[in-house]
């Protein structure tokens, strides 16, 4: 049996990501993501998340300004496991707000240790990027997911309260080199 692997996203995974989707709108998140138009449009899609040139994870405002991203997918035996997206470097929204790394987890796939995978397997990526330092923001209430970073060398900094525009945030500080 292979193991886990980051790829970049492609049409092979498609279907798979499509289902994870689905459980995801199932919880409520990333609903500004719409299935049907994705699969009208799957090599549109794919080709823009490869792109690294603009955040297509998710709309932005226009004040907010770009930065690089690379978005990897975690499959194993064809199926999506889960996400990451790599930030190449930090806007002051992304100090605050976003961090270089952002992770997540299918529903259907979530305590098997695959967030942990996924983490240590994006740590190369970063290095690479020259981010010797990779700053991760989790949402105060996910729990796990910061046991997930801590587990990973992940070292808390700070707590941000919630603002008029934006949620609290805890940061850490993840090591790359």
């Amino acid at each position: 049996m292979p193991a886990s692997k980051l790829v970049r996203p492609d049409m092979d995974h498609l279907d798979s990501y499509l289902e994870a989707l689905s459980e995801f709108h199932q919880e409520g998140c990333y609903l500004y993501r719409d299935s049907e138009k994705i699969r009208k449009n799957a090599a549109q899609f794919i080709a823009d998340l490869r792109d690294d040139k603009s955040q297509n994870h998710r709309p932005y405002q226009d004040w907010v300004e770009y930065v690089p991203e690379t978005i990897l997918w975690m499959v194993k035996d064809g199926e999506y496991i889960g996400g990451v997206d790599i930030r190449h470097r930090l806007n002051w929204h992304l100090e605050k707000w976003g961090g270089h790394l952002g992770f997540t987890i299918r529903p259907s796939m979530r305590g098997r240790g695959y967030g942990k995978k996924l983490i240590q397997k994006a740590v190369p990526f970063m290095n690479y990027f020259g981010i010797e330092k990779a700053l991760i923001t989790l949402d105060p209430a996910r729990k796990e997911a910061a046991r997930i970073v801590e587990f990973c060398g992940g070292r808390f900094e700070d707590e941000l309260p919630a603002t008029g525009k934006f949620p609290a945030r805890c940061r850490y500080w993840l090591d790359c080199t």
